[in-house]
């Protein structure tokens, strides 16, 4: 029996190689040119008036006439933002399915929680870093403390008397905080809530009696005299709130962060299907009706590529894995 195997001319084997990589070419730059044929799907992990919410709908209003197609937001909240973003993880990768989710879901949540039921950095894949804004730290107006230094004393003398709200489990709003009261050796109760609006609220009732959450949510309350801003908590004065200083300013020179907004797919989600859905948001982001929209919710537009936004997320993994662990945070 001659068990030897044929051989083929390495000339007509890389043609056939070169010939299917032709058709699995022109199949997906077919599925690019028809998609989308149907509505496409924006998933927020948060409750309605939340900042992700805020941007998905500023920037879904522009890209559904790009697109051809409506761009339908869905709030998905709870578990911190991991609920919704955990689903689009396991969501099948066909181009008709997103999150814009947020610090927390797609890094932080990954030193945080012992398990996930999902990995952003494998289940989903870059599109865009939509944009950021700083955390604004906040107290009732009638609380009588009028500066960040003000507020620290005053945990130290009361450690038992303070709480405070957040987004949720995990998010920049808790972690900020919680390094706050690291690098101050203070105590205070965190009190997570589902948006920042409900966490505003909780001040306003009485429930918490401070919070460092979107400006979008605290300026508002702050203009109705109904709240009084402390310190921002970015390297530098934000110039769309610059009459707040910064935690350097407030003598807390380590405290420094950004809540940011990333788009998010699948991760089976096609090449080209994610690079005309970075195309489309990036272009809606340049557009100066939606720049003013989004200062005027004192958000940043930011953009880039997709490369741009996995770069960031590894660097952020990187510069808040040791911020995580110091604070001693674990969740079941």
């Amino acid at each position: 029996m001659n068990t030897t195997l044929p051989r083929f001319p390495l000339t007509r084997l890389l043609a056939g190689c070169a010939l299917a990589a032709s058709v699995a070419l022109a199949a997906s730059s077919a599925m690019a040119q028809a998609w989308p044929n149907k509505p496409v799907r924006i998933v927020v992990p948060y409750g309605a008036g939340s900042s992700p919410d805020v941007i998905a709908r500023i920037v879904a209003e522009k890209l559904s006439p790009r697109l051809g197609q409506p761009v339908i937001i869905e709030n998905r909240a709870g578990g911190g933002g991991n609920n919704g973003t955990g689903a689009v993880a396991k969501a099948a990768g066909d181009g008709y399915t997103f999150v814009i989710s947020t610090n927390g879901p797609l890094v932080y949540n990954t030193v945080l929680y012992k398990k996930l039921s999902y990995d952003p950095f494998t289940e989903l894949r870059p599109v865009v870093l939509a944009g950021g804004q700083a955390n604004i730290c906040a107290v009732r107006s009638d609380s009588g403390i009028t500066t960040l230094k003000e507020l620290v004393d005053a945990m130290k003398k009361e450690p038992g008397k303070f709480n405070f709200s957040s987004t949720g489990v995990g998010s920049l709003s808790q972690l900020g905080v919680e390094l706050l009261k690291v690098k101050t050796n203070t105590f205070a109760v965190h009190i997570p809530y589902a948006s920042s609006p409900l966490a505003i609220l909780a001040i306003l009732q009485g429930d918490v009696q401070f919070a460092c959450v979107p400006a979008v949510a605290v300026i508002p309350q702050v203009k109705a005299g109904k709240m009084r801003t402390l310190a921002v908590s970015t390297a530098q004065r934000s110039q769309l709130t610059p009459e707040i200083p910064t935690m350097k300013e407030a003598g807390l020179p380590e405290i420094e962060n950004l809540a940011w907004m990333a788009v998010m797919a699948p991760a089976s989600t096609p090449n080209d299907i994610v690079q005309r859905m970075n195309q489309e948001i990036n272009a809606v982001l340049a557009m100066p009706d939606v720049k003013a929209k989004l200062h005027a919710q004192y958000m940043e537009p930011i953009g880039g590529s997709e490369q741009d936004l996995q770069r960031f997320m590894q660097q952020e993994l990187r510069v808040m894995t040791p911020v995580i662990k110091r604070t001693g945070i674990s969740i079941e």
